[in-house]
């Protein structure tokens, strides 16, 4: 009984709670000085970052990628076999970069450091996007004691580069794939992929961005097609060599006929020579015919194969804006703050309370 009675006297009453909260509003009242400093500082700083911080403009583009089937070529493929063609042959697979492979290619190292030595605009070719992204971060300051950029000259080929020169690209490329640059699919049951660039300078997000797309898009566009391009210059090169083969063929059929314009119908040694050249026209003409049709499948197979890359929306000039406006740097400065002013308090009160007094 003693110790359910020790229980209930520890219990704390509805009332006693509302004595509690209104001692430490009377606490809060009487440090209200604190308070109001540390709202005024917190609002002062948020004020001097919203001017001081430097605004981001982000480019984006977003595009549908439809990828390429055989089921096209159904009919033609039904038909081929009764010729004895196999069109499954001439084709590519298809899951090469099916699914979400192409976003990681857009984070690839090759893609970004390509993009990266590429010109920022045409009208200068000498001035590249990684000059400006080393301009704008200031990593000539940063890096100063590591890097001497004065020497490094990323308009050589990329083949002639030291090795401090690949490292400073590494690092860029880390950079960018970890601040700098998005890339997802707004709803993953579509095929429509959005890429977004992020920088403190304008024009830079927008060339990088731009560039980026255009190099990702066509190396999987030629990657996608190189096994049928490959198939396809094959079969020219074979198309071309019988044709060559028929012509010369051709072109004998037609000297044995005038080496003997009229000859003996007694003498059947003269028109050897001719029913050879026929036999061997015939032959050419049915090789050259076989391969043809199999040249034209092909091109139906490589176009067919190619993947379908549309732009729905590219970065236009002025890009989106994203600084801290004035106002909310205020409000968010004055109340973090205050919570580290009434949190301060807090801890100051309850140390008064169970510390110094016990002391």
């Amino acid at each position: 009984m003693a110790d359910s009675k020790h229980i209930l006297e520890d219990k704390f009453t509805f009332r006693e709670l509302v004595i509690s909260f209104q001692g430490w509003i009377r606490v809060f009242v009487w440090n209200y000085r604190i308070l109001l400093v540390a709202a005024i500082l917190g609002a002062a700083l948020g004020v001097a970052a919203s001017l001081i911080k430097k605004p981001v403009y982000s480019a984006e583009t977003t595009f549908v990628l439809e990828e390429s089937e055989m089921g096209g070529l159904g009919a033609l493929s039904g038909l081929a076999s009764v010729v004895g063609l196999n069109i499954g042959s001439l084709g590519s697979e298809n899951g090469l970069f099916s699914g979400d492979n192409i976003i990681e290619l857009y984070k690839s190292n090759r893609m970004l450091s390509t993009t990266l030595l590429a010109p920022v605009t045409t009208e200068e070719p000498s001035k590249l996007l990684i000059h400006s992204y080393i301009s704008f971060n200031k990593l000539e300051d940063k890096w100063g004691k590591k890097v001497d950029f004065t020497i490094l000259d990323f308009n050589q080929p990329r083949e002639n580069f030291t090795v401090q020169q690949d490292s400073v690209i590494r690092e860029i490329v880390k950079e960018i794939r970890k601040r700098n640059l998005a890339v997802d699919k707004p709803d993953r049951k579509l095929n429509i992929i959005k890429v977004a660039v992020t920088s403190k300078d304008e024009a830079f997000s927008k060339a990088f961005n731009e560039t980026l797309v255009d190099n990702v898009n066509t190396f999987y566009r030629e990657t996608k097609t190189k096994k049928t391009s490959e198939n396809l210059a094959i079969l020219q090169s074979q198309a071309d060599s019988v044709r060559v083969v028929l012509d010369r063929s051709i072109q004998a059929f037609a000297q044995s006929q005038d080496q003997i314009p009229n000859p003996n119908p007694l003498l059947q040694l003269g028109t050897v020579q001719t029913r050879s050249r026929q036999v061997d026209i015939q032959a050419s003409s049915a090789v050259y015919q076989e391969v043809v049709k199999n040249l034209e499948i092909a091109k139906i197979n490589h176009r067919n194969n190619a993947p379908l890359i549309q732009i729905i929306d590219s970065p236009r000039l002025p890009l989106e804006e994203s600084k801290i406006k004035l106002k909310v740097g205020i409000l968010v400065g004055a109340f973090l703050f205050l919570m580290g002013a009434v949190f301060y308090i807090y801890l100051k009160t309850l140390y008064r309370r169970y510390v110094q007094e016990v002391a």
